[in-house]
């Protein structure tokens, strides 16, 4: 056999395992998105007001609770790099570092999404749409411990490869959401019509039944394989949340930097009117649909880098690392001809208002073309997460969406006219260079690890 024909067949292996990991992870990303989906779709049968409220009051409730999921993003390497090496106990530790964690964050979070709807006249968003998205925001922050207990278990599980319970999780979560929206939004099963706080009494309830699922599910596990995680004594130990800051933070300060910018664009859609606000709102639920794939795949991707990293194999960690990259971005070419191609027919499944679905429309085909670029800078994020560096991407986000894309789309909104689809293009734009970027990062990074380490490991870029 050639060396050309086993270095074939090792990618084969590779690209299958990575899939076989990656599939259950992109499902339950969907699933989670899926929830958000059911949220809108819902209350989409009320008006567009109700929309944009349920729209605009999850992308900010979950921008300050996303932060928290940063920060137990360094789970990820640090888990999978004990239990590539064998060590399943150093994956029990980090796993009660992470619900320490998740408790110590709950107040502090809950505290800042209770006094979100206070700021919604500040930023001058249409009061019909500020008025509506108050009550919705502070039921949803009591769901704030479940939710960060549930981000802790399904780090965990992923990352020692038990990946398809997450998943399960999630699906039927989205069952239960469809069942608890139902019951709460319009007055079913003897409840009363609660209207858009229904959905959000409904999400909690799902988040609840997540987290004690997975947390079912670590049970069964350890009483199968008698892993010891009940005969460790839980501790605090300052040296591994250090560790997990040190990750954790530039993570979860990317992921503020991301997600905050298309909050801050649907704030500036939201000054718009209540139409304006309900296409990008919904035009945004896809473009997170599809982005949910690359997201799953990134995870996974940091997964088998740190896992390969465990075993010392740093050659297959950056195979790997490319391997995810291409998958992201052919999975990512689907999207972008389902936006090109079915537009109209896809704003239809959220709302049957004819000026919401010309706007979206509209929207939709300028999110085609950023499809590939968003699949490239997930994936590569996820790459670098999986050999701990993390303040790449902060920076990088930072500067491509603060500094460039969210400056240019208010430019061209206000000043150019554009409306809505002026944030558009600036995010679109924004993306583009930002892939471009983290690609060129990956890549040096990722030669370093074939290199001896220098004698001052340099984190940022």
């Amino acid at each position: 056999m050639t060396q050309r024909t086993v270095s074939i067949s090792l990618y084969k292996n590779e690209l299958r395992a990575l899939i076989h990991l990656a599939f259950p992870v992109v499902m339950a990303e969907l699933g989670w998105m899926m929830m958000a989906v059911v949220d809108t779709a819902m209350v989409g049968r009320l008006n567009a007001v109700a929309i944009g409220a349920v729209g605009l009051g999850s992308i900010l409730y979950y921008t300050i609770v996303l932060f928290g999921f940063g920060l137990l993003l360094s789970m990820d390497p640090l888990v999978a790099k004990s239990f590539g090496a064998g060590d399943l106990e150093d994956c029990h530790h980090t796993l009660h570092q992470g619900i320490f964690l998740s408790v110590v964050l709950t107040i502090p979070l809950m505290a800042l999404a209770y006094a979100l709807p206070s700021l919604l006249f500040r930023l001058h968003v249409n009061p019909a749409t500020a008025v509506a998205s108050g009550p919705f925001i502070r039921i949803l922050s009591w769901g704030t411990l479940p939710l960060l207990l549930y981000a802790c278990l399904r780090r965990y599980l992923q990352a020692i490869k038990l990946a398809r319970p997450v998943m399960f999780a999630l699906v039927s979560a989205n069952l239960v959401n469809w069942l608890g929206n139902w019951a709460l939004i319009y007055g079913h099963l003897g409840f009363q019509a609660h209207g858009i706080a229904g959905s959000a009494w409904s999400t909690i309830a799902s988040r609840i039944y997540m987290t004690g699922f997975l947390a079912m599910v670590i049970v069964h596990q350890e009483i199968k394989i008698g892993g010891g995680l009940f005969h460790m004594r839980p501790r605090l130990d300052f040296v591994r949340l250090r560790d997990m800051l040190r990750i954790g933070v530039p993570a979860a300060s990317q992921i503020l930097m991301e997600v905050g910018a298309f909050s801050a664009a649907t704030v500036i859609a939201g000054r718009l009117n209540p139409v304006a606000l309900a296409a990008h709102q919904i035009a945004l639920n896809c473009a997170s649909v599809t982005y949910m794939v690359p997201l799953g795949i990134g995870s996974a991707t940091a997964i088998s880098v740190g896992h390969l990293l465990g075993r010392k194999d740093q050659a297959g960690a950056i195979r790997v690392g490319w391997l995810g990259i291409g998958l992201g971005t052919a999975c990512m070419s689907v999207g972008a001809i389902l936006f090109l191609t079915l537009p109209t027919q896809i704003m239809r499944v959220y709302t049957t208002q004819p000026q919401v679905i010309t706007m979206g429309v509209s929207l939709l085909l300028i999110a085609a073309f950023f499809q590939l670029f968003d699949g490239i800078q997930t994936v590569t994020t996820g790459a670098l997460r999986g050999i701990s560096n993390t303040a790449s991407a902060m920076v990088l986000n930072f500067l491509c969406y603060w500094m460039f894309g969210l400056p240019l789309g208010w430019y061209l909104c206000f000043h150019r006219h554009m409306g809505a689809r002026g944030v558009w293009v600036g995010l679109c734009l924004a993306l583009i260079v930002l892939a471009g970027a983290l690609l060129l990062v990956w890549r040096r990074k990722s030669q370093q690890l074939v290199l001896p380490a220098p004698t001052h490991e340099v984190a940022m870029l």
